[in-house]
């Protein structure tokens, strides 16, 4: 310790107790602490007395502390209670306004207690007092502040707006709650929210995933069915908050509910005119089927069914029946590409992708195409050398690029110029499967000088049945073969066109990505049935007429048939004697097990025995593949046929050639 501290030290302990309590009390400047004689009259006076009241102490001394009232607590009676409440009570303690000598006002906490000497003589008054103008100012700021916001939330009636405490309690209830809801205040508060949920979502648990998704996320928002107090059901939107005080404990949630029945029912009435007006659009479609799909039938029957009544006439010649079988064997083909477009339209034709060299096909075309277009029509080629392999079914391209080029050559009657070409390009932004970005795609071009389209053609030409040709010209589903044909092969197509200049058909397909794989090309052999073994085959098939031709078209080949009308009896025959079979050839689409199931189930049992399947459309090849069992598409041919059987049954091939 220094001498300067020591010394201090020494003074401070020479003053006596009581100058050491009038400095303390004289060093506090923001408490007002005096000293009143028994009758009320100020005995004492400290600095924080004269900063507040404004008064020094020779001023202020013998004066009586009723001059810090209003005269409206003067009138009152106010100091005299003050002091008589001190002596009684031991303390009185009070908020209210107080006078400076200047006499502004400001508010204060007063304390008054009562100063009794050692024989129990009231002496006198302590009275401490402080200015708290500022804290009051701001505790009136934020009640007025949470009564104006109180009032706010009461007067919102298109919001159920109320808080929960942690445990999901209902505490605050506004005017729109009791609007939307149907209950009071005094009948809701205290009860638990999940009152409002239906019984089903009470017994999922949907109260309780709401609170903990809340607390989790610190939001929680829904469109559900909740239940006024009358009983009755309505859409509400909800959204829940979790509340936390400045600490970060959770204190409960504010909970919004909207009622958005009514906007609930126009969107459903919206999705009801727009599935009438769907329906009203097949229906068209429908008619447009019967105009032009039927009539274009009609007419392959008539020359299927007039080449079989020649047929018939005795004395016929061999050349003229060789013309009558070959005008139905044409009408027949004719027939199946016309089922072929409507299934590729509506993405049900089971495509047969290939790796294929897409300028290869389009050069052995061409012939084809020079002689569709007409001699007024000049055609130009263009493809590059290395354009490369496209993964596609060739056949369908095949016929997609001679639809384009009859509509093109159709739209230049006076001739004009149609241009094919191709180049590499990267995934269209259309592309379907969402195709890999690092694959690229080969586009084709087919672009004509015709007449072109305006907007509103432009806008259908891909619509089943849709055409602008003359009656009886055209069945409207070339186009839509296309798009069917292009999309079910995950790729695009695109079209532009203007009115007197001409239009553009850009075909995007995926390049194959495996540019070394060996490649077929040309088209398939569709030479003379070649020679099949005899073999036995377990035909399973429902229908009777169809069962009973596919029963004698193979005895004609030299089979051996047993013929089963369902996959539970095939079954059966192949657990009595699975060595009877040498191969299963069965009908996909059956009551009961389909033919699938039947192939699957066959692997499973007796893995070598082969199974060829056949079908004209089957959802379960479309929609869940052939599982990889060799499909025979139909109408078949008696080659195509028997080109099935023979790559099934290699073991008697191998017989044969012994």
């Amino acid at each position: 310790m220094s001498v300067v501290d020591s010394s201090r030290g020494k003074a401070l302990d020479a003053l006596s107790s009581t100058q050491r309590f009038q400095l303390l009390v004289e060093a506090v400047k923001d408490y007002a602490i005096y000293l009143l004689d028994p009758d009320g009259y100020v005995a004492s006076w400290n600095s924080g007395a004269e900063r507040f009241k404004g008064y020094s102490a020779n001023e202020i001394i013998g004066e009586h502390f009723s001059r810090f009232y209003t005269d409206e607590d003067r009138a009152r009676g106010l100091p005299q209670r003050a002091l008589d409440t001190a002596a009684r009570e031991g303390k009185f303690e009070a908020e209210g306004w107080r006078v400076r000598k200047d006499g502004t006002r400001f508010w204060t906490s007063v304390v008054i207690d009562p100063v009794i000497d050692a024989s129990g003589v009231l002496i006198g008054y302590a009275k401490v007092t402080r200015d708290i103008t500022e804290k009051r100012d701001t505790q009136l700021a934020l009640r007025e502040s949470e009564q104006r916001f109180r009032m706010l939330v009461q007067g919102v009636r298109d919001y159920a707006i109320y808080m929960l405490d942690p445990d999901g309690i209902i505490s605050e209830w506004n005017g729109g709650a009791e609007n939307i809801k149907g209950y009071q205040a005094h009948e809701i508060v205290g009860r638990h929210f999940s009152l409002f949920y239906t019984d089903e979502d009470r017994e999922r648990g949907e109260p309780r995933r709401t609170l903990e998704t809340a607390l989790r996320e610190g939001k929680f928002e829904t469109e559900a069915i909740r239940i006024r107090k009358d009983g009755t059901p309505f859409w509400a939107h909800v959204l829940v908050d979790a509340i936390r005080n400045e600490r970060g404990d959770l204190i409960g949630f504010a909970k919004i509910t909207r009622d958005i029945t009514e906007r609930r029912e126009a969107q459903e009435e919206i999705e009801r005119a727009r599935e009438t007006l769907i329906q009203a659009q097949k229906m068209e479609a429908v008619g447009r089927l019967t105009g032009g799909v039927a009539h274009d039938f009609n007419n392959l029957l008539t020359i299927i069914r007039s080449s079989i009544d020649l047929l018939k006439r005795p004395g016929l010649s061999e050349d003229r029946r060789d013309r009558y079988l070959d005008a139905i064997s044409e009408t027949t083909d004719r027939a199946a590409l016309l089922t072929g477009q409507l299934l590729a339209f509506a993405r049900r034709q089971p495509l047969r992708p290939e790796r294929f060299d897409i300028a290869e096909r389009i050069h052995g075309l061409e012939q084809i195409v020079g002689a569709s277009l007409g001699s007024p029509i000049n055609l130009e080629i263009d493809l590059p050398d290395e354009l490369g392999l496209v993964e596609a079914d060739p056949n369908q391209f095949e016929t997609a690029l001679l639809n384009i080029v009859i509509n093109a050559r159709d739209a230049m009657p006076h001739g004009g110029t149609l241009r094919i070409t191709a180049r590499e390009a990267a995934p269209p932004s259309g592309a379907s499967g969402a195709p890999d970005k690092a694959r690229s795609f080969v586009t084709v071009s087919i672009e004509d000088s015709g007449s072109g389209m305006d907007d509103a053609t432009l806008a259908q030409i891909f619509e089943p049945f849709f055409t602008t040709k003359e009656v009886n010209k055209g069945t409207g589903l070339g186009l839509s073969q296309v798009y069917g044909f292009i999309k079910q092969s995950g790729g695009e197509i695109d079209v532009s066109s203007q009115i007197g200049k001409g239009t553009v058909f850009t075909l995007s397909l995926p390049r194959a990505s495996d540019q070394d794989t060996a490649l077929p090309t040309g088209k398939q052999d569709t030479g003379a049935p070649r020679n099949l073994c005899a073999a036995n085959v377990l035909l399973v098939e429902d229908n009777e007429k169809v069962g009973q031709f596919a029963k004698g078209l193979l005895t004609e080949l030299g089979q051996c048939v047993t013929w089963s009308k369902d996959a539970a009896s095939a079954l059966d025959l192949l657990e009595r004697g699975r060595d009877r079979f040498d191969i299963v050839f069965s009908d996909i689409v059956m009551p009961g097990m389909n033919g699938v199931e039947l192939a699957q189930e066959i692997r499973r049992r007796w893995p070598e025995l082969p199974v060829l399947l056949t079908s004209g459309y089957s959802h379960t090849v479309i929609e869940q593949g052939s599982h990889g069992f060799e499909l025979l598409q139909k109408p078949y041919s008696v080659d195509a046929l028997v080109k099935a059987l023979t790559s099934r049954t290699p073991g008697k091939e191998q017989e044969r050639a012994s």
